[in-house]
């Protein structure tokens, strides 16, 4: 299994995103900014639902 991206490489390629945010759009950001398929992974494995900032995107990596 892939390893899991920290919070801060994972909030690297969703700079500038605007909150809230669902799951698809923290997808197609992060693929725009160009992130790995580690960092694409977590976004894809967290809960379909909205973000309300980065620390909630944070959380719902660390948890899954």
């Amino acid at each position: 299994m892939a390893e899991t991206p920290n919070p801060i490489q994972i909030q690297k390629f969703l700079s500038g995103i605007d909150y809230p945010a669902s799951r698809e759009t923290l997808i197609s950001r992060a693929k725009e900014s160009g992130a790995d398929s580690n960092v694409l992974d977590a976004l894809q494995n967290i809960p379909d639902k909205e973000y309300d900032g980065p620390t909630a995107v944070s959380s719902a990596v660390s948890d899954v």
